[in-house]
């Protein structure tokens, strides 16, 4: 750590400088082995303990969620926001915890985020053509021709003059498909099927690169390791 312990909880999240003041005044932060700790220490990240727990991960902390509908992808807006499904000193960390794009209110699925700048604009990058995997549910039976028009490299959306990259969809029921795209445009799954007549009753992001839920349940998140970085981005 090179940054004094005082400052370097404040940027973490755990409450203003202030707040780290008094924390440090009552003894509750230490080392691993008991000792407490001052504001003025330098020490790894692995040893020191508040309240006798590890610390949040140190800067470059990437989680994946799996974000239910009706919760937004902001910091202030009306309604529930994402961040209201992590701890809260996660939206107080200098850097800020941001999400890695956006899924609107109404789609619900894998929501990457990180704290990492650097890696935030890798994975969004339109060079690391990272495939995004979506499930949709439709209000109208699948016509037989969408499939072949998503992957023809012509589709123009509403308002847009270049055509779409082509894109993949697999039936899976009269109403249902599963489209894989390899870009992201705004509101782009709904604009797609809209393109054809249909409309997107429900969405449902499944998989971003190698990355799949693996049974995270809705409102529930996790830290990613450095395998799962790698899965990102098709190395495991």
């Amino acid at each position: 750590m090179k940054v004094k312990l005082l400052r370097y909880l404040a940027n973490l999240g755990y409450g203003t400088r202030r707040d780290v003041e008094w924390m440090l005044r009552e003894g509750r932060v230490t080392d691993a082995d008991g000792e407490v700790l001052y504001g003025d220490d330098k020490v790894p990240h692995e040893v020191i303990r508040l309240d006798g727990q590890p610390l949040d991960p140190p800067p470059g902390l990437v989680l994946m969620l799996n974000k239910p509908t009706g919760v937004t992808c902001s910091t202030k807006d009306h309604g529930q926001l994402v961040y209201d499904l992590l701890p809260e000193r996660f939206a107080l960390r200098d850097p800020v915890v941001s999400t890695v794009g956006r899924l609107d209110r109404d789609t619900s699925g894998l929501l990457l985020m990180t704290d990492d700048g650097q890696l935030l604009h890798r994975i969004t990058s339109p060079k690391s053509g990272l495939d995004k995997v979506y499930e949709a549910t439709l209000a109208q039976d699948l016509r037989g021709d969408e499939a072949a028009t998503f992957a023809s490299g012509t589709l123009l959306l509403e308002g847009e003059h270049k055509p779409l990259l082509p894109a993949e969809l697999e039936v899976t029921g009269p109403r249902s498909a599963r489209l894989t795209l390899h870009e992201g445009r705004y509101h782009q799954v709904r604009r797609m099927f809209a393109a054809v007549g249909n409309h997107v009753q429900s969405l449902h992001r499944a998989r971003v690169g190698g990355l799949e839920l693996d049974g995270l349940a809705p409102g529930q998140w996790r830290y990613l390791e450095a395998a799962d970085i790698d899965r990102l981005f098709g190395r495991g």
